[in-house]
C-alpha cells in the first residue's frame, strides 16, 4: 500500500503551472536546442570525435530507457492483469484488438491512397541515389510470418530477453536457394515476453491467494520501476538535444537528400498528419464523446520523446506517465499500452505501404488491384512484427517488397531520409497507442466503475494515518495507490477525502 499526502495550498498560479509542467517545458527547449544547435554546428564541420562526444549523452539516455523496457513491460502487464477477473481482461482485450485492427488497416489504406494521388516516385531518383546491400533481402512473407509466431510462442523465455529467431536462406554460386535455417538476432524478443506475461497475469488473477506472493512481487517491481523512470526522465533534458543534434551531424548531405526525395517526404508526412490529427482523434471522439485534441495535448511529453529517440519502446515509460496525468485508469494502461507499443504500429504500417508503392513507381511498375491488396495485407502483418526500435520499419518493409517482386535493395534509396521519417512515424505509433488506451478506457469505463462500486468501502472517520493504512491494506489490492488530501491548521492534520487511483 502506498499512501500519499497532498497539501491544499493557495500557491502562485505561475509557480503551480511551472511545477506541474517544468519537465515538459525543458523538453521542448531541449528539442529546439537540438535542432538549432545541430543545424549551426554543421557549418563548423565538426570532426568524428566531436560528433561522438555530442551524441554521447543521448546514447546514455537511450541506454537507460531501453534498460527499463523489460522490467516495465513485465511488471505492468502482470500487475495489471492479476487485478482483473477473466471477464474484465477479456473486455479490455477485445476492445483493444478492435482498435488495433481498425487503426492499422486504415493507416495502410490511407498510405496507399496518398502515395497513389501524389505519385512521388520518379525513376530519375533511383539513378542518382546511393545503394547499399541488405541482409536477408529475399525472405518471403510466409517465412517472416512464421518467424513472428515462433517468437510469440518462444521455447526459452530467458533467451527472449536478449535475442529473437529469424529465418535465413542458403544460396549456391548462382544465387539459387538451396536450403534454409533459423538463426538468432540480437535484440529483445518482446512479443514472446508479452505473450508469457499476459498468460502469467491471467493465471495469477484466476488462482487468487495462492499466487498473491508472486503478484505482490510484480506490484513492488512496478512501483520501483515507475520511480526510476521519473528519475531518468530528468536526464532527458540533456539527452534529447544530444540525440537530435548528433543525428543531424551524422547525415552526410542533409539538404541534397531532402531535395532529392522531397516529394516522398511530403507524401509520408501528409499521411502521418492525417492519421494523427484526423483519424485517431475521430475514433476517440466516437468512442468517448470527449475532446480528442485536449487528450492529444496531454501527450506532448511522450511525442517529443518519441521524436528524439525514434523508439516507441523507449518512449513507453513517458507514455505511461502522460496517460496517468490524463486520468486514464491504470488497469487499462498497464494492460493495453505495453501490448499496443509492440503490435499497434500505425505509423510503420502507413510508411511501409507508402514506401513500397513509391519504390514500385520508381521502377516504372503499375500495380494491379491484386497487388495493391497484397501490399495492404503484407504491410499490416509486417508492421505487427516490427520491433519497437529505431528504423525497424526498414527491415520489415522487405516483406512487402518481396511480395511485389521488387528488388529489396531498393530500400537503400530511402536510407538517407529514414532517420528523419523514422522519428515522425514513431511519434504516430506512440499517439496511436495512447489513443488506444483512451478508447478502451472510455468504452469500459462503466464496467470499471461498477467494479469499484462493488468493492469494500473504508470508513475513515476518526482514524489516524497508521490505522488507516492497516485497514486499507485489508480491503485494497497490494500496490494500489491511495491519495489522501489534507488541510493543515497549525500542527493538526484533518483527513478530508480519500480515493483509490
Amino acid at each position: 500500500m502506498n499512501l500519499k499526502l497532498k497539501t491544499k495550498a493557495n500557491s502562485n498560479p505561475v509557480a503551480r503551472w511551472l511545477k506541474k509542467n517544468l519537465l515538459l517545458f525543458l523538453t521542448v527547449i531541449g528539442v529546439i536546442v537540438g535542432i538549432v544547435g545541430g543545424t549551426l554546428l554543421r557549418f563548423a564541420e565538426p570532426s568524428r570525435t566531436v560528433i561522438k562526444l555530442i551524441s554521447f549523452p543521448g546514447e546514455l539516455f537511450m541506454n537507460m530507457l531501453k534498460c527499463m523496457i523489460l522490467p516495465l513491460i513485465a511488471s505492468s502487464l502482470v500487475s495489471g492483469l492479476c487485478q482483473l477477473d477473466a471477464k474484465s481482461s477479456g473486455r479490455l482485450g477485445s476492445r483493444a484488438m478492435l482498435y488495433y485492427c481498425l487503426t492499422t488497416t486504415h493507416a495502410v489504406i490511407l498510405g496507399i491512397i496518398i502515395v497513389t494521388i501524389i505519385h512521388p516516385g520518379d525513376p530519375a531518383i533511383k539513378a542518382n541515389a546511393p545503394h547499399e546491400s541488405l541482409a536477408h533481402a529475399n525472405i518471403s512473407a510466409l517465412d517472416k510470418f512464421m518467424d513472428l509466431l515462433r517468437n510469440m510462442f518462444t521455447d526459452n523465455i530467458v533467451h527472449s530477453m536478449f535475442a529473437q529467431k529469424q529465418t535465413i536462406y542458403n544460396y549456391d554460386d548462382n544465387g539459387t536457394i538451396i536450403g534454409q535455417g533459423l538463426t538468432t538476432e540480437d535484440g529483445m524478443n518482446v512479443l514472446g515476453l508479452i505473450t508469457f506475461c499476459i498468460v502469467m497475469g491471467l493465471v495469477l488473477s484466476k488462482i487468487g491467494q495462492v499466487g498473491k506472493p508472486l503478484a505482490d512481487l510484480f506490484h513492488a517491481i512496478d512501483a520501483v520501476i515507475t520511480k526510476m523512470v521519473m528519475i531518468i526522465m530528468w536526464f532527458g533534458v540533456v539527452g534529447i538535444p544530444s540525440l537530435i543534434a548528433g543525428k543531424m551531424l551524422e547525415v552526410t548531405n542533409l539538404w541534397l537528400t531532402a531535395k532529392t526525395l522531397g516529394m516522398f517526404i511530403v507524401t509520408v508526412i501528409t499521411g502521418l498528419a492525417i492519421q494523427c490529427f484526423i483519424t485517431l482523434p475521430l475514433i476517440l471522439f466516437i468512442g468517448s464523446r470527449q475532446n480528442p485534441y485536449r487528450f492529444l495535448k496531454g501527450l506532448s511529453q511522450a511525442i517529443l520523446t518519441a521524436l528524439a529517440t525514434s523508439s516507441s519502446a523507449a518512449t513507453l515509460p513517458i507514455t505511461f506517465r502522460c496517460l496517468n496525468n490524463l486520468k486514464i485508469d491504470r488497469r487499462v494502461t498497464k494492460f493495453v499500452l505495453p501490448v499496443g507499443a509492440m503490435v499497434n504500429m500505425d505509423g510503420t504500417a502507413l510508411y511501409e505501404a507508402t514506401a513500397s508503392i513509391f519504390i514500385a513507381q520508381m521502377n516504372g511498375m503499375s500495380l494491379s488491384f491484386g497487388q495493391v491488396l497484397t501490399v495492404s495485407i503484407t504491410a499490416t502483418l509486417a508492421s505487427i512484427g516490427a520491433a519497437a526500435i529505431p528504423s525497424a520499419g526498414l527491415v520489415t518493409m522487405i516483406i512487402v517488397l518481396s511480395a511485389l517482386g521488387l528488388p529489396a535493395t531498393d530500400i537503400s534509396l530511402i536510407f538517407t531520409v529514414d532517420w528523419f521519417l523514422d522519428r515522425l512515424r514513431t511519434a504516430t505509433n506512440v499517439v496511436g497507442d495512447a489513443f488506444g488506451c483512451g478508447f478502451v478506457y472510455y468504452l469500459c469505463k462503466d464496467h470499471l466503475n461498477e467494479i469499484d462500486e462493488n468493492a469494500p468501502k473504508l470508513d475513515i472517520h476518526g482514524m489516524d494515518i497508521d490505522t488507516l493504512e492497516k485497514q486499507a491494506d485489508q480491503i485494497t489490492p497490494e500496490g494500489t495507490e491511495i491519495s489522501l488530501e489534507k488541510a493543515e491548521k497549525g500542527e493538526n492534520i484533518q483527513i478530508s477525502s480519500i480515493r483509490v487511483d
